[in-house]
């Protein structure tokens, strides 16, 4: 499956999304050698590739991505806040602030170099149950915008292009893009802005992903559940 948006409004859509082509990283100190990023060449999103990555309308909840606005947090903290909103058994996961002006935000804990574009793996499913994987809430807590990177090829078709004889005994992983983006193969990735109060649902275990501050004068906070949520749960706004 690639990237699939739900959106009901192409032109809210364009106006707060981009696409770049992704490129390996090498000697730079910053980042981990090998990892995927995107070229930082940001074009604006055409009305034609818009449409195609539009959703269709009976495609699986679990692999879709969508842009949504969710509730205001309370005093009471944000462990609980996702369970109301269609799934009682959502994981809170926590927190990652980013400061401003990261091209990329997840780092390795062991060193702290950036790993770029990345799949998670929370759920640790094979190739065959990766589709079961939950999907991530994200929240930005602000107070500056951010951004929600995405590739458009799912960890399926990559793993199939990289490992052609074994793909089905695989558990999909970075590194797999990591090959297929150096073997020189295409791929590409869409960012999409979101203000303090705006969020995400996507299948962050099936899509390469990663979140951005680039071009932004302000930190940000961004809060992370896992969970099974249908789709239009939560009200879009795209």
């Amino acid at each position: 499956m690639p990237l699939y948006l739900a959106f009901n409004d192409l032109g809210a859509l364009r106006a707060r999304c981009e696409l770049a082509v992704v490129r390996t990283i090498n000697d730079e100190k910053e980042y981990e050698d090998g990892a995927v990023a995107p070229s930082c060449s940001w074009q604006p999103l055409s009305a034609e590739t818009g449409r195609a990555l539009a959703a269709p309308s009976g495609e699986r909840s679990s692999m879709l991505v969508e842009i949504v606005r969710l509730p205001v947090p309370t005093g009471q903290g944000l462990d609980d806040l996702a369970r109301p909103l269609g799934d009682d058994h959502a994981e809170y996961i926590g927190q990652a602030l980013a400061k401003p002006g990261m091209r990329t935000t997840t780092d390795n804990y062991r060193d702290g170099r950036l790993i770029g574009l990345h799949l998670d793996n929370w759920d640790k499913l094979a190739y065959g149950r990766r589709l079961a994987s939950r999907r991530r809430l994200a929240l930005n807590l602000g107070p500056g915008d951010r951004y929600i990177i995405l590739g458009d090829l799912d960890a399926h078709a990559v793993c199939r292009a990289v490992h052609p004889d074994s793909y089905r005994r695989r558990y999909p992983h970075t590194d797999d893009y990591r090959a297929y983006v150096a073997a020189g193969q295409p791929l590409r990735c869409v960012r999409i802005r979101l203000a303090p109060g705006e969020g995400y649902l996507a299948p962050t275990e099936y899509l390469l992903h990663d979140g951005s501050t680039e071009g932004q004068d302000k930190p940000s906070a961004m809060a992370f559940w896992l969970g099974h949520w249908k789709r239009d749960v939560l009200p879009s706004l795209v």
